[in-house]
């Protein structure tokens, strides 16, 4: 593994100890800390998340003319300034403009690392980097989140404003990293806008939808796990962090291991197998409520694992399909546009969690059958993107 890889791996693990410190308590901080009832935080947190859909088109075209690796460490010193503001944040108005702030930065990083990633690994099969880097970042991720809770438990209330900065830390050692360590020889890319416009390849369009119907599953599976668990089912306030803690252990260790076990398929197989997974996920976890008491707790932890399995398998394959398929030439502009699915579905997520106060059941449904589509839909791309995009990485 080459040096620039390394650094990266190690880049990525420190900024995501560091979301793992703020991002799941970035509400609870709002509210507990700056003083903002829930209803009004939340709308302004979702205020910034809608505000940083216009970034992905910008983020693309300039990942296109001036190369990942400035836009990437550019992102991380923005993601560094939005957690700042929420330091500074005093009222209503001023967590609007800190959640925009970050919400841009986050978008102008997811829209070009996995440009990123693949001129980083160079002239291979993008299965195994990306595997190999959710499996880092998941990891980092969940340990940030112990890490948050031992510093409330301890701390109490100035344990939020610890995290944070520390939050704003890693964030400018991983842009540290990335600028000191990881250096691309990237090849001068003529660019012929007329030919590589996103909106008019329609298979490429087809497969961000599709992949936004999977979207939806992990988005639902953040926020909806806790409110189903708490609010609805009842149950102990501490299932919701044993659930997010096992999918982090079996994520972090289990990405190459089912990149091999699923080497013989394409990457739309996989992807397809994945969305089944999720919509079996919803069937088991939907399940739950005909489950005497004393085993719910049990049951939950395992439907986990068929969640996870899921995440396992399409996760790195979606990515090595989405660069694939893009044309060199444009690849920023076509990876950006493909961060969409999971965007659009990160804004959609919790107005369908709000639907358990309709049913129980109504928001299991309505995303299992998204994943089902999503199954279906996969299934008709395989002779409309290109056969080499299709053909799955050597693992």
């Amino acid at each position: 593994m080459s040096r620039s890889r390394v650094a990266l791996l190690c880049a990525l693990g420190i900024d995501n100890f560091g979301s793992g410190l703020f991002l799941p308590l970035a509400l609870v901080y709002v509210t507990q800390v700056v003083g903002v009832p829930l209803a009004v935080a939340g709308t302004a947190v979702t205020l910034g998340t809608v505000g940083g859909l216009v970034v992905p088109p910008l983020a693309g075209r300039l990942v296109d003319r001036v190369g990942p690796r400035v836009v990437v460490i550019c992102a991380q010193l923005l993601q560094a300034a939005g957690v700042g503001a929420y330091l500074l944040a005093d009222g209503a108005g001023t967590v609007v403009g800190a959640a925009v702030l970050l919400a841009t930065g986050q978008q102008l990083f997811y829209s070009s690392l996995f440009v990123f990633i693949a001129d980083v690994a160079g002239d291979v099969p993008k299965d195994r980097p990306f595997a190999e880097v959710g499996m880092v970042r998941a990891g980092c991720f969940g340990l940030g989140g112990l890490v948050a809770g031992a510093l409330l438990t301890w701390l109490g209330t100035a344990g939020y404003r610890i995290a944070l900065v520390l939050d704003v830390v890693t964030f400018f050692v991983a842009a540290a990293v990335l600028a000191l360590f990881v250096h691309l020889a990237r090849p001068h890319r003529d660019h012929d806008e007329g030919s590589v416009k996103v909106l008019r390849n329609r298979p490429y369009l087809a497969l961000i939808l599709f992949s936004a119907l999977f979207g939806l599953s992990l988005e639902f599976f953040l926020i909806g796990t806790p409110v189903f668990v708490i609010d609805r089912l009842h149950g102990p306030a501490w299932l919701p962090g044993a659930i997010l803690a096992l999918l982090t252990v079996v994520t972090s260790l289990g990405g190459t291991l089912a990149l091999r076990l699923t080497a013989r398929l394409t990457r739309l197989a996989a992807m397809r197998a994945g969305s089944a997974l999720f919509t079996a996920w919803c069937l088991v976890s939907l399940g739950v409520l005909l489950v005497p008491d004393g085993w719910q707790v049990v049951y939950l932890l395992a439907s986990t694992l068929v969640f996870a399995a899921g995440d396992l398998v399409f996760g790195p394959r979606s990515g090595a399909l989405a660069e694939a398929a893009a044309p060199p030439v444009a690849r920023g502009r076509y990876l950006a546009a493909y961060q969409y699915a999971f965007t659009v579905a990160q804004v959609l997520a919790p107005a369908v969690v709000a639907l358990f106060s309709v049913a129980d059941w109504l928001p299991w449904v309505l995303v299992g059958t998204c994943a089902a589509l999503a199954v279906a839909g996969l299934g008709t791309l395989g002779s409309r993107l290109p056969a080499s995009a299709v053909t799955p990485g050597q693992s």
